[in-house]
């Protein structure tokens, strides 16, 4: 039977047709804003910049930075199944390239996913000649979901998340997504609500097979860092603030005023989403606390580490981690990247994007949420076995992967 294509779809295919008439413009001007990578920006004309390597190919592709990284305890358990097995990661932000950069699993490379038109995604087909697409979580693009079934390569979509609103937007183009998932051998959700939602707007056969953030590797870091670091914090206590926003911050601070009076050994590591808040979250600071910016020196009662990649150094060396997000519209950062290195968790209420994960690692007493009241009291007192615990969960979480890693292979078939 022909995969259905219904209006929505035509119409959207159709319209990209177009989009090599701006698409380098605007890719040139995002380059000129530093939004793009100057040696790479033309990936997303779909030119590659790597070779294709020899043999089997995989390929995954996640949005972003979170969704990215949440990948490589897939590829590492694939990888493991198959040791001749290689891998392609592709996504669409400068930041999920850098970060990913340092944070590589076994033979993978990464690229960023072409413009959503029929030219670029022929080159990238025609490059890379995968053997299976794994999109991961909520990010399809129509036209490179129909380009690869086009090919015959099998699709699969992993780590899927839909909340209630995350589905009262979409359901608007249900014949849209029922096209596309019509092309999909598999369909995996992270949990029950996301199947019901996903099953709604047209797949068929969903199954939850859980979230892949509580089995991804633990972040790197730079051995030589890590010790140069660990000898500036000798005989501080410090504690981080990770994936911070502003709401989050003002949390934090007053958090460690409270600390740093009793003693001032307390050291808040405030690491925030976003780099280039530097003056403004300066300017938020309370007096009276000093400031440190030196990458390698944290010096003051808070030490801002504001740029990319820095968290697999700080949940090293800090034993707990308030995560960002909690406390504001933003509804929550992945508590699994400290879990995995042992650092106990505290959050604020607003958990909806990770719901399941911060109820389970509360309800094993891994993590905890904590308020503006609360917050000091709580790293006073903190038990050492809240962040084992976390770790325990994570390793658990990577050993279970196997069944899925061996499925996902099968529907790529032989090299």
């Amino acid at each position: 039977m022909p995969e259905p294509t219904g209006p929505l779809l035509r119409v959207w295919l159709l319209a990209m047709r177009a989009l090599p008439l701006v698409a380098p413009l605007i890719l040139r001007r995002r380059l000129a804003k530093g939004k793009e990578m100057p040696h790479r920006w033309r990936e997303k004309l779909g030119e590659a910049t790597l070779p294709r390597p020899a043999g089997r190919l995989v390929w995954l592709h996640a949005v972003g930075l979170g969704e990215v990284l949440a990948l490589r305890g897939l590829i590492a358990a694939m990888a493991d199944c198959d040791p001749e097995v290689e891998f392609l990661v592709t996504s669409t932000t400068r930041a999920s390239a850098e970060v990913l950069a340092a944070n590589l699993p076994p033979r993978t490379r990464h690229q960023f996913l072409p413009l959503d038109a029929p030219r670029y995604l022929a080159r990238f087909l025609d490059h890379w000649r995968p053997s299976l697409s794994i999109w991961a979580e909520q990010d399809l693009w129509p036209g490179a979901v129909v380009a690869t079934a086009a090919q015959g390569v099998p699709l699969a979509l992993v780590n899927a998340r839909m909340n209630a609103d995350a589905f009262a937007r979409r359901a608007r183009w249900r014949q849209l997504y029922a096209d596309l998932f019509a092309r999909f051998d598999l369909v995996g959700a992270q949990d029950a609500p996301t199947a019901r939602h996903l099953a709604a707007l047209g797949a068929v056969g969903v199954r939850v097979t859980g979230s892949l953030k509580s089995a991804a590797p633990p972040l790197s870091v730079d051995a030589t860092r890590l010790t140069q670091v660990q000898r500036a914090l000798k005989g501080r206590r410090p504690w981080v603030a990770a994936s911070s926003h502003a709401e989050d911050e003002a949390v934090a601070f007053a958090a460690q005023v409270r600390l740093h009076a009793a003693d001032p050994d307390w050291c808040l590591i405030l690491v925030p989403r976003y780099p280039g808040r530097r003056g403004e979250i300066l300017a938020a600071i309370p007096p009276g606390l000093p400031v440190s910016v030196d990458p390698d020196l944290p010096t003051g009662a808070v030490h801002l580490a504001d740029g990319f990649g820095q968290l697999g150094l700080w949940y090293r060396l800090a034993p707990v981690a308030l995560m960002g997000g909690t406390f504001g519209l933003i509804e929550g950062h992945n508590p699994w990247e400290p879990a995995a290195l042992g650092a106990a968790v505290l959050h604020g209420p607003r958990v909806a994007n990770f719901a399941q994960d911060y109820e389970s690692l509360d309800g094993a007493g891994a993590a905890r949420a904590v308020s503006v009241e609360t917050l000091a009291k709580e790293l006073q007192a903190l038990n050492p076995a809240m962040g084992a615990k976390g770790r325990t969960m994570a390793e658990s979480a990577r050993a279970g992967l196997a069944p899925l890693a061996a499925e996902l292979l099968a529907l790529g078939g032989s090299a």
